[in-house]
């Protein structure tokens, strides 16, 4: 009997589902929160031995970790003063480096430019357009950088992807 693995990105569970035949077209609702647009998963094939964490892109991440270094610099930010572009670039500097996150070659470029003092309306008005519409401010990036920590649940139950 083959099993499918769908993924419901509103709950960010991996769901299995059982089939008395081979189906590459059926999808199921969500058997939390029923909903329709589950998204097929390419299931990983029994193997012996333990997988490399190297395959494992969340290997090693410490939530917990996370979410200090975020509350950390939550605090922090509270007390900079955001007409200073240094102060506003050292903040973005740490929350890179707590969290691990790679903000691209356009934001480190506009971060080392308000490290220097240069004014941050002048950057954007020169760089704006290779941001196209990203939301680099402190919320968005906590928002980003916590999406990115929380790995999907895998429910263990087995379902009917037919039931009668």
């Amino acid at each position: 009997m083959p099993i499918y693995e769908f993924y419901c990105q509103p709950c960010n569970t991996v769901f299995n589902f059982y089939s008395k035949r081979i189906d590459t077209t059926t999808t199921p609702n969500c058997p939390r929160c029923g909903g329709p647009d589950l998204q097929r998963q390419v299931s990983m094939f029994a193997t012996i031995g333990k997988a490399s964490e190297e395959d494992d892109q969340f290997a090693g991440l410490d939530e917990n970790r996370m979410e200090q270094a975020l509350e950390s610099l939550m605090r922090e930010s509270e007390g900079i003063n955001e007409d200073d572009p240094r102060q506003m670039a050292g903040l973005m500097r740490k929350f890179s480096e707590k969290t691990g996150i790679n903000l691209g070659e356009n934001m480190e470029e506009a971060i080392a430019r308000m490290e220097r003092g240069e004014d941050p309306e002048q950057i954007e008005q020169e760089m704006g357009e290779l941001f196209e519409g990203d939301d680099f401010s402190f919320d968005a990036m906590k928002k980003r950088a916590l999406a990115r920590s929380e790995r999907p649940r895998h429910d263990e139950t087995l379902y009917d992807l037919h039931p009668e």
